[in-house]
């Protein structure tokens, strides 16, 4: 009998999950198989030769462009988390402790707004902002703080850290904002009950207790930011392009498609082995200090 009935609700949850695992299956297991697939190949212009070859990992380790724009993308990706999740985490926090539970989902809704124009135009407006004759360069000028427009804004590394900083900035304070909504006030009472200040507080009960949050947050906006071609192509100029840039060139301009599929793998690789790291990392650290 009761074989029966687990037997009938295995059967009601499989009927219920077999929808999405076949819709991720052919919209993300596929595509990731087929660039894997591509990347053990080669092309001539129009003909792809099916052979399976490793030339292609060979010249990526070879060529010292690739391995430059890698670690490009690495860095980058890596001061737009921090710079994100720094500023996102005060604004997170001051909409979790300090607004009136009635007002929280206004902050919240005003914290999407960005999302309601379209991703170009905010790279745009970004151009706009720290052109050599943009709003920023303007009104130092006009206060009299510079003599000459700064150029060291636009068109490199910088202008791309500042726009995707601004462009994922919500996705990083929303998962900070639920982990502290879950964080139970009493343990912060009970902290300062027993001779805590505020700051030691934060540091050795609300910080560990939002970990999720931001590791969570540090993903979001990593993972993601390493793979952006779109910022780099417009704000980047030529010492502004990362490895996506590459990618795009051999798939579109080049049209070496397994070569862009090899450099894609090595890319997701090096994600994945830098995530992987950061969580094992803060997961020690949590059971450090537990």
């Amino acid at each position: 009998m009761l074989k029966g009935v687990f037997t009938a609700e295995a059967r009601g949850g499989l009927l219920m999950i077999s929808p999405p695992f076949f819709y991720a299956l052919a919209l993300l297991a596929v595509p990731l198989g087929a660039v894997l697939m591509f990347s053990f190949w080669t092309q001539d212009f129009m003909t792809v030769d099916m052979s399976f070859t490793l030339n292609n990992y060979q010249e990526i380790a070879e060529k010292p462009i690739y391995a430059a724009l890698l670690k490009r993308s690495i860095y980058v990706s890596g001061c737009v988390t921090l710079v994100t999740v720094l500023l996102a985490f005060p604004m997170a926090y001051f909409v979790s402790f300090h607004v009136r539970p009635e007002r929280k989902s206004l902050w919240l809704f005003l914290i999407t707004i960005p999302f309601w124009t379209s991703y170009l135009i905010r790279v745009f407006l970004w151009k706009v902002i720290l052109g050599y004759n943009g709003v920023i360069n303007t009104g130092l000028i006009n206060v009299g703080l510079i003599d000459a427009p700064l150029t060291f804004i636009l068109y490199n590394v910088n202008a791309v850290i500042i726009t995707l900083a601004h462009a994922f900035a919500p996705f990083a304070i929303l998962p900070i904002f639920v982990a502290l909504e879950k964080i139970d006030r009493s343990l912060l009472e009970a902290a300062q009950d027993l001779g805590e200040s505020r700051f030691m507080t934060f540091f050795r009960v609300t910080l560990p207790l939002a970990m999720p949050g931001v590791v969570a947050a540090v993903l979001i906006v990593f993972i993601p930011t390493i793979g952006d071609y779109v910022t780099p192509e417009l704000m980047g100029g030529a010492g502004g392009k990362l490895i996506a840039n590459m990618i795009q060139t051999q798939f579109l301009a080049l049209n070496n498609a397994p070569l862009g599929a090899a450099l894609a793998v090595v890319a997701m690789l090096c994600v994945t082995a830098i995530s992987l790291v950061f969580v094992l990392l803060n997961r020690r650290w949590l059971r450090g200090r537990s």
